[in-house]
């Protein structure tokens, strides 16, 4: 590796950290960081801070003045070719007089796809693309799912025992992590797109599924349910100023209970959960977290539909026969057990969370032995 190119990447790592500065400011739009580098120093740093405002080469450029020109421009995603919600990225690059643009990864979005980058090298700037991508690819994985499938990015979060419970056998279950990974979730609840629990969690917690203080993003709040009625008397119906509430319901859900929800300001969808995520995907909703409980969670692996988890491990044990984190049908043998990839492992005040990506893999058929 010649010493530009350890410039090269130094600088994109840079623009990597810059980029996700912007989690929950952006979606559905990407993270994206970028860095002007003038004789070896930078020059001018920028992220994209907010939906509908300037992207991260217009900060960066803005930061750099006139020392961008014959500067290179390092971006973790190609340069936008299009008007907007702002005026197209490579006319700011081109105005500047940058001479060279390192890209980490092309943009994947039809009205870009390659053409930020033949528009800059048909202007005579040379364009290198492909320094830290995986990296890139990793950030942004979640606007890549959107676009590629039309479904936001699934987190699972759960917290459970030392010996696998989320609750006691009387369905106790507050609390089994201590206060500071109840914070780290509202942390969570506070940038993601909507955050969706089951009928059980429903009934069994009452729960607000509101972030606690407030993220950048206020979660839409959803409840998938079967045919069985919900009470009424819940919290989520009666607080429409924490965020709007979306209830999915089986074909068989009574249409007077139902009607109940709608009179209280409730959206009413029937639904599977599959059939949720494309509605959700198609209302450009980027991330969304599951939080159970386990019956919910066991729908959504058996339909191989969650592409990060988080589990909370508490120092505690509580024996007896109180539910797992995940039910379902659960796979016939251990060839076809969910692994993770990037799994990291962090202390919290004495709980231990769990985080990885999701390595989906085709399963064997039940019938078949080695």
């Amino acid at each position: 590796m010649s010493p530009e190119q350890v410039d090269d990447v130094a600088a994109m790592r840079r623009a990597l950290q810059l980029a996700a500065r912007g989690e929950g400011l952006v979606e559905p739009n990407p993270m994206v960081g970028c860095v002007v580098v003038l004789d070896g120093a930078i020059v001018g740093e920028g992220f994209h801070q907010r939906f509908g405002g300037p992207h991260a080469e217009v900060n960066a450029l803005k930061a750099a003045g006139d020392r961008a020109k014959g500067a290179k421009l390092f971006v973790t995603l190609e340069p936008c070719c299009h008007t907007g919600k702002t005026p197209p990225c490579v006319e700011a690059v081109l105005a500047a007089g940058v001479k060279r643009v390192v890209i980490a990864m092309r943009d994947p979005f039809p009205k870009v796809d390659g053409g930020g980058i033949r528009a800059l090298e048909a202007a005579g700037v040379e364009c290198v693309v492909g320094v830290l991508e995986d990296d890139a690819r990793r950030l942004v994985a979640p606007y890549l799912k959107l676009l590629e499938t039309g479904r936001p990015w699934v987190i699972a979060k759960w917290a459970m025992t030392l010996d696998g419970k989320i609750a006691t056998s009387t369905l106790d279950s507050q609390w089994i992590s201590n206060e500071a990974s109840r914070a780290r979730v509202h942390r969570l609840r506070g940038r993601v797109d909507a955050v969706i629990v089951g009928a059980r969690t429903l009934v069994a917690d009452d729960p607000l599924l509101t972030a606690r203080p407030t993220g950048p993003r206020t979660p839409l709040r959803i409840v998938i349910a079967g045919d069985k009625p919900l009470p009424i008397d819940r919290k989520l119906w009666n607080t429409p100023d924490d965020g709007a509430v979306l209830v999915a319901v089986g074909e068989g859900y009574p249409a007077a209970d139902a009607q109940q929800l709608r009179d209280r300001g409730v959206e009413v969808l029937t639904a599977t959960p599959p059939q949720l995520l494309d509605e959700l995907g198609r209302r450009r909703l980027t991330n969304v977290l599951v939080e159970g409980g386990g019956k919910l969670l066991g729908q959504f692996f058996d339909q191989q539909l969650i592409d990060e988890s988080w589990a909370f491990v508490a120092p505690k044990l509580i024996g007896g026969t109180g539910p797992g984190p995940i039910g379902g049908e659960g796979v016939a043998f251990m060839r076809d057990a969910l692994t993770f990839t990037e799994v990291t492992h962090e202390s919290i005040d004495g709980d231990l969370l769990i985080r990885g990506r999701t390595k989906l893999e085709p399963r064997m058929d039940a019938n078949h032995r080695e």
